[in-house]
């Protein structure tokens, strides 16, 4: 959705909208599935340039880093950021982020185009690592059973001799 700023004086701009991105969109390995998003916010003028205030709320599904199940997760997300117009364009290379710079969302023109926000926020809610439980079993890495599901007979081979040390430490603890 585009928003135009350069409208936004006295009156807050409230808005709502639902979009759907598809996952691979994303790029990321973890991300299984993705419902549509909800969104809805508002944006006023403030000395600093526009403060966007909104929520997001969506459905996520999750591969488990360890066992591969598919883990559905609903996420409900509170977004503020401060929008301030370009004066010129981005200067090219390195350049050194200010704490404020994070919260900050910087735009070329006097309008907001609201999807690559949303693109980012959905990013940053997605986990390093999604687990679906702390004591997930994992998959047997010589014949990929789920270990959640029951056990098998596999021969794991030699193990590293080095790492003797460590296997009888855990077993006294």
């Amino acid at each position: 959705m585009l928003i135009p700023l350069n409208q936004i004086e006295e009156e807050p701009f409230s808005w709502r909208e639902r979009i759907s991105i598809p996952v691979e969109t994303l790029n990321r390995e973890e991300l299984v599935g993705l419902g549509q998003i909800a969104c809805r916010g508002q944006i006023r003028a403030v000395s600093a340039g526009f403060l966007l205030e909104a929520n997001l709320s969506y459905q996520q599904t999750l591969a488990c880093v360890r066992c591969l199940e598919p883990i559905d997760e609903p996420v409900d997300a509170r977004v503020e950021l401060i929008i301030a117009v370009r004066a010129s364009p981005p200067a090219v290379g390195e350049l050194e982020l200010s704490e404020t710079d994070l919260d900050t969302l910087y735009v070329d023109e006097e309008q907001l185009d609201t999807r690559p926000m949303l693109l980012e926020q959905v990013q940053l809610n997605i986990p390093m690592r999604a687990i679906c439980r702390e004591d997930c079993a994992g998959l047997c890495r010589v014949c990929g059973l789920n270990r959640n599901h029951g056990s098998c007979d596999c021969d794991e081979g030699p193990t590293d001799p080095r790492w003797e040390a460590l296997r009888q430490w855990s077993r006294k603890n």
